[in-house]
């Protein structure tokens, strides 16, 4: 199942993706779930499963303003393709464990919303990623339990400020969190939509042309993996996001850097989900 967050005649609600149109959830769960995140706590698909099968869809999606598919924790994972150490020639740095970063929901925009070009940099860039939604939450999961943990799927972009990240040696947080300068969606598609987690192909296109193509079967660390690392150092809770980091094909690793601009069309395709589609804008001052 695809679920989504979005506005519906200004009343924020969610539902189920069905084809170009969309099956309100929270109109017929009632109490029981007042958005995806409670939603996803409350353990809920298999009661919309059931409400969905055979049923109409009722309003198209051209109807609604999508919001982030959850509005929670969001944990970021930085260089975690095969591809990757070897495109940022990092010296003095060591990959032996995964490299975590919190990202603000301030930071994120929702499918087709504007991505934010801040005035303060010119260095504005695009990460296409795989985000993980917990499903279940735990502390110290271990690996051989990891994807029990994962609710499903959605599209990440973890667009970065990068002279921002910059600032000091070791932290990339300033030119993670500039206001929408990334974005999540469009949808969550359910874990048991995916046939291999481990075989998701990641796409990344400026417009129109391809900058990043892979396979998370190229992943340095697996989902799994990074559930345990994750979980050991804190409890997840369903709900919580994971992004799984990105691959080689960055703008400003291309020579010449090639940064965003305002008018670029950044699409985030991931199969199995679909496409996050935003468009670049230059934020006011």
């Amino acid at each position: 199942m695809k679920l989504a967050s979005y506005i519906h005649k200004d009343k924020p609600t969610y539902g189920a993706v069905i084809g170009d149109r969309l099956f309100d959830l929270k109109s017929r769960l009632g109490d029981k779930a007042d958005s995806l995140v409670q939603f996803i706590e409350q353990d809920l698909l298999g009661e919309a499963q059931k409400l969905v099968a055979g049923a109409g869809a009722d309003f198209p999606i051209g109807e609604v303003t999508f919001l982030p598919p959850v509005h929670k924790s969001v944990l970021c994972i930085g260089v975690n393709y095969k591809s990757r150490p070897g495109e940022l020639s990092a010296t003095g740095y060591g990959w032996n464990y995964p490299s975590l970063f919190w990202r603000t929901l301030s930071a994120l925009a929702a499918h087709l919303q504007p991505i934010l070009k801040p005035p303060e940099s010119d260095r504005l860039d695009y990460e296409g990623e795989v985000a993980i939604i917990i499903g279940k939450g735990g502390r110290r999961i271990a690996k051989e339990r990891g994807l029990s943990h994962i609710f499903g799927y959605t599209c990440f972009n973890d667009g970065s400020v990068r002279d921002w990240m910059r600032h000091t040696t070791a932290n990339v947080t300033s030119g993670k969190n500039f206001y929408q300068s990334g974005s999540i969606g469009p949808w969550i598609t359910t874990a048991d939509e995916i046939a291999d987690p481990h075989d998701m192909t990641l796409e990344v296109r400026v417009n129109g042309e391809t900058r990043q193509k892979d396979t998370t079967a190229n992943m340095m660390r697996p989902y799994e993996e990074l559930l345990a690392y994750v979980s050991t150092i804190m409890p997840v809770e369903p709900g919580d996001v994971l992004a799984t980091g990105t691959p080689i094909g960055v703008g400003g690793a291309l020579n010449p850097p090639v940064w965003l601009k305002a008018g670029d069309v950044v699409e985030i395709e991931v199969s199995g989900v679909g496409v996050l589609r935003n468009t670049v804008v230059d934020e006011k001052a």
